[in-house]
């Protein structure tokens, strides 16, 4: 019975992990556009997790870091204001333009025109009563840009952290792996000598049944590292702004969405530029794979 017992325990996690398995797929589905249902993509590499090396995590240049959203929008923002300071400053100075008209005339109502008039001259606009007031706005600008600069070193060091956690915690986990891959071996040694030693007298079937829980705890925790990685190679592609490769020449929009636009508006050729080159170039990485 305790063996029976152990099946049906291990048993009844199966339903478990496979719907958790569909909810996974629905999730994907919905940030791929597609109705939930299951995946041809994980149907194809089930019994594969994506590696990488350690080396490449580690040769990251910190110029990346620009490529996260909240870094270029604080980067924005921060040169937006800059140029405020200089509309600021400018309005302290006299505003100097130069017009001009040109036009035809005529001696009475009836005749043709046969003269050809025009004019030329400066025109000198200065606030000067205003000039207190436009001296406390460059102060203001000048104030809300240095709130934008903390702001940004702000945003830009807590990216910097985020990276970091990331890479400490892929590491970390990655580093795991051997250790529990031998951990695994030597559970399944153990359970080689306990059927061995029931085979032949020596043992109890409760010894082979508790060397079988340990290679199944053991093989369950090295499944889990292995997805801890994974995990957290994509915690650190997304503290950087996205995966390492980006692309250069893929359309903005699909097939089907462009020729749906296309019919309702006439776009032209907007609708078939190219992605713009990314920023800073990656160093370039394809993650390997290899069976649990």
């Amino acid at each position: 019975q305790q063996a029976k017992s152990q099946y049906l325990a291990t048993l009844a996690t199966i339903p478990q992990i496979e719907g958790s398995l569909r909810q996974t797929q629905n999730a994907l589905s919905v940030l791929l556009a597609r109705p939930p249902g299951a995946l041809p993509e994980m149907a194809a590499g089930k019994d594969r997790i994506p590696r990488t090396e350690l080396a490449i995590v580690a040769d990251m240049p910190a110029e990346m870091l620009r490529r996260r959203p909240d870094v270029r929008a604080a980067e924005l923002q921060l040169a937006a204001q800059s140029a405020l300071i200089g509309v600021s400053v400018a309005d302290l100075y006299p505003s100097i333009a130069l017009l001009g008209s040109l036009g035809l005339s005529s001696t009475s109502l009836s005749g043709s025109p046969r003269k050809l008039d025009w004019a030329i001259g400066p025109s000198l606009v200065w606030n000067v009563f205003d000039f207190g007031r436009l001296s406390n706005e460059v102060l203001v600008q000048d104030a809300r840009f240095q709130q934008l600069y903390e702001q940004y070193q702000a945003t830009v060091l807590q990216a910097a952290r985020e990276v970091d956690d990331a890479a400490v915690g892929f590491v970390a986990n990655r580093e795991q792996v051997p250790l529990l891959e031998d951990s695994v071996k030597a559970a399944r040694r153990s359970l080689d000598i306990a059927s061995k030693q029931y085979r032949e007298g020596m043992a109890g079937f409760e010894r082979v049944l508790d060397s079988q829980r340990a290679l199944f705890n053991q093989q369950e925790r090295l499944v889990n590292n292995l997805g801890n990685v994974a995990q957290s190679l994509v915690t650190l592609y997304k503290a950087m702004g996205g995966g390492w490769q980006q692309a250069r020449s893929r359309p903005l929009l699909d097939d089907a969405t462009r020729e749906t636009m296309a019919e309702r508006s006439d776009w032209r050729e907007m609708l078939t530029v190219p992605l713009p080159p990314p920023a800073a170039a990656p160093p370039q990485m394809t993650p390997e794979k290899e069976e649990r």
